[in-house]
């Protein structure tokens, strides 16, 4: 599962002020479009309107604002975090900013920063409970982090806290080894660098991902999965494993643009490649489940509901998989990632239109 982050939440539903008052017409029209496209969800045309109203209006904080949420949506963090940060030199008071500038910052691994920025941001927001929350959860994470154990690979790096799970970082260090060459093959892609993976308490994982009841695994950046319960079987273990590398693996190709379902359906796919369970479940759904409906994150569903976009998204990336092959949906990924519209990647690189495909899976 890849986990939602609250920066996405707060860009989603953070309306813009009306546009400021502006000698030159054409420029609050250009903003105003900006804001319109960042609030449907079209992140790239959003930048490109931000990147316009910016050449007319170079010192206005909130058009920085807007450029870094635009920017942070497509996945381009250090465009969002220098964006975050300019905003922040003209109006050192405008929250927003702060508040999403910290989310950056610890999405990019800079925990110690993303706690200084909230820190700040609560010295201006003392009764934004929300950003203290975020702020005590990120402390427990690294006081918890900071007391683990590492076990290094080749591909891996998983982390762990005591002697007591010792033996079980050495199994999943196994088990990620044989998930790493099964399915890199299989897409003729492997991932650049180590990938950091974290063992935790079922509390500890619930505490810090923040991800639904139902969810045994997440990936935003880092593999964490919880450790006891649902993981106490080998089985289980490979399966949960497998899932979070394939996400790992696909944010390599394309850190930006890629549909959920398209996500979640080949790491559910490549897990063990037994889908006996999802023909099952789709057996009892009327109709076919759209997969343009499946475009953003499976936090949002309840278990009944995760358990259908699961299974018809698994469907689907298992067709894709045996009619066009792991390379083909290899340069798909590469191509979304790149910037190009899903439907233009989606014909060339798997040579028939989605419309028709989402009709045949």
């Amino acid at each position: 599962m890849v986990r939602t982050s609250t920066l996405v939440v707060l860009a989603a539903v953070w309306t813009a002020a009306p546009a400021r008052a502006q000698i030159d017409p054409r420029a609050a029209l250009v903003e105003r479009a900006a804001w319109t496209a960042l609030n449907a969800g079209r992140a790239h045309a959003a930048a490109e309107a931000f990147r316009e109203a910016l050449a007319a209006d170079p010192r206005n904080a909130r058009l920085h604002l807007g450029a870094g949420m635009a920017a942070a949506l497509e996945r381009r963090d250090a465009d969002a975090k220098d964006a975050f940060e300019r905003a922040l030199a003209l109006d050192p008071r405008l929250a927003e900013a702060r508040a999403l500038l910290g989310q950056i910052q610890y999405r990019m691994g800079d925990k110690a920063g993303a706690m200084r920025t909230y820190e700040t941001l609560l010295e201006l927001t003392p009764d934004d409970r929300d950003a203290r929350a975020t702020l005590e959860r990120w402390r427990r994470e690294y006081e918890l982090h900071d007391r683990m154990q590492q076990a290094i690979g080749s591909h891996f790096t998983v982390s762990f806290e005591g002697p007591a799970e010792a033996d079980l970082a050495a199994e999943a260090m196994e088990s990620l080894d044989r998930a790493y060459w099964r399915i890199g093959p299989l897409l003729g892609a492997y991932p650049i660098d180590p990938i950091p993976v974290v063992l935790y308490t079922t509390e500890q994982f619930r505490d810090i991902t923040r991800s639904p009841s139902w969810a045994a695994g997440a990936y935003d950046g880092t593999i964490r999965v919880p450790v006891r319960g649902a993981l106490g079987r080998r089985e289980e273990l490979d399966r949960v494993l497998a899932h979070e590398f394939t996400h790992a693996l696909v944010r390599t190709l394309a850190p930006r643009g890629v549909p959920a379902w398209l996500n979640e359906g080949l790491a559910t796919a490549l897990e063990n490649g037994d889908l006996t369970w999802a023909e099952t479940r789709m057996a009892h759904v009327d109709g076919k489940v759209p997969l343009r409906a499946l475009q953003s994150g499976f936090g949002r569903f309840t278990g009944a509901q995760a358990q259908v976009a699961y299974a018809a998204s698994a469907l689907a990336a298992r067709r894709l998989l045996e009619d066009a092959g792991g390379p083909a949906i290899t340069n798909l990924l590469r191509d979304l990632g790149e910037g190009v519209d899903f439907d233009t990647a989606f014909l060339h690189r798997i040579q028939r239109p989605f419309a028709e495909f989402q009709q045949l899976y």
